[in-house]
C-alpha cells in the first residue's frame, strides 16, 4: 500500500491558531469566505462591494505570448505594527529564479485605484491578512504587494499563470477569489518544492482565500475557457516579504 499523502484539504480553518497550525503542518490553508470576513473583522457585505474595482483594470502589456487575456493593477505597502502604509508607486520585479518567463525585468503596472487605496476596508484587508501571517512568523514589518487580476476568455482561453508552476519569491502568498463567471477550468494546483506531494482544487466562492508558504510550495492555476458567455476570473493576490521588496540590486 502506498504512503498516505500529507497534503489534504481542510476547510475547518476557523481561528488564527488553526490557520497557523495548518501552515506549519502542510504549508497552506484554505479559509472560507465567512471565516475570512470574521478574521479580518469586516462584514461580508463590505468585501463583496469591492468587486466593482475589478471593472477598470488595465491590459498586461508585459506578457511574452502577447496575449490580451490578463488585466491588472498593482500597488505596494508596508504593514508596520498592524497599520498599512501605501508606498510610492514602484515597479513589480521578480528574479528569473522565481519567474523564468517574466522575471528579470521591471514591470510598471497601473496603480490600484486611488479611491480603493484610501478605503478603510481595503487597508484593513491588507493589515488583517498581515496579522494572520504575523501569527505564523512574527515580524516587525511586512513588505506587501497587492495585485488585482482579471483573466478573460475573449479570445477563447485565458491563462492565470502563463509561467506555469512557480514561487513568487516572497515568504507568504494569499490568493483570494473575487469572482468567477461563465468559465470552466481555473483549477489551483500546489506542490511541495522538496518532495512529490501535491494537491488540486478549485476556488469557486467569492472571498475564499488560499494562504501558502511560498518558501515551501509552488503553485499554478490552470487555463480557463468560456462556458455560456464571455467568461472571466477575478482574483486578489497579496504577497508578504519580511526582508524588503524584491529588488534587482539585491534580489
Amino acid at each position: 500500500m502506498g504512503r498516505k499523502s500529507r497534503m489534504h484539504l481542510n476547510l475547518n480553518t476557523v481561528t488564527q491558531e488553526s490557520l497557523r497550525q495548518q501552515i506549519i503542518d502542510v504549508g497552506f490553508c484554505i479559509v472560507e469566505p465567512d471565516t475570512l470576513a470574521e478574521l479580518l473583522q469586516l462584514r461580508m457585505q463590505d468585501l463583496l462591494q469591492l468587486d466593482i474595482y475589478w471593472e477598470d483594470l488595465h491590459q498586461d502589456k508585459f506578457l511574452k505570448d502577447h496575449g490580451a487575456y490578463r488585466s491588472r493593477r498593482h500597488s505596494s505597502y508596508v504593514v508596520d505594527n498592524g497599520l498599512t502604509h501605501l508606498t510610492p508607486h514602484r515597479a513589480h520585479w521578480q528574479s528569473t529564479e522565481y519567474n523564468a518567463l517574466h522575471g528579470g525585468i521591471k514591470r510598471l503596472f497601473e496603480p490600484i485605484d486611488e479611491e480603493l487605496n484610501s478605503s478603510t476596508v481595503w487597508l484593513q484587508i491588507i493589515s488583517g491578512v498581515a496579522k494572520l501571517v504575523d501569527g505564523i512568523q512574527k515580524n516587525d514589518q511586512w513588505y506587501t504587494e497587492a495585485h488585482q487580476f482579471r483573466i478573460n476568455t475573449s479570445n477563447g482561453l485565458g491563462r492565470p499563470t502563463p509561467e506555469g508552476a512557480h514561487r513568487d519569491g516572497v515568504d507568504y502568498v494569499a490568493i483570494i477569489l473575487i469572482k468567477r463567471a461563465f468559465i470552466k477550468g481555473g483549477e489551483t494546483r500546489i506542490f511541495e518544492i522538496n518532495g512529490n506531494e501535491g494537491i488540486r482544487f478549485t476556488l469557486d466562492k467569492p472571498w475564499t482565500m488560499l494562504l501558502l508558504d511560498d518558501r515551501r510550495l509552488i503553485h499554478e492555476t490552470t487555463p480557463i475557457q468560456a462556458q455560456g458567455g464571455c467568461g472571466f476570473r477575478d482574483t486578489l493576490v497579496l504577497t508578504f516579504r519580511a526582508k524588503g521588496f524584491q529588488d534587482p540590486e539585491i534580489g
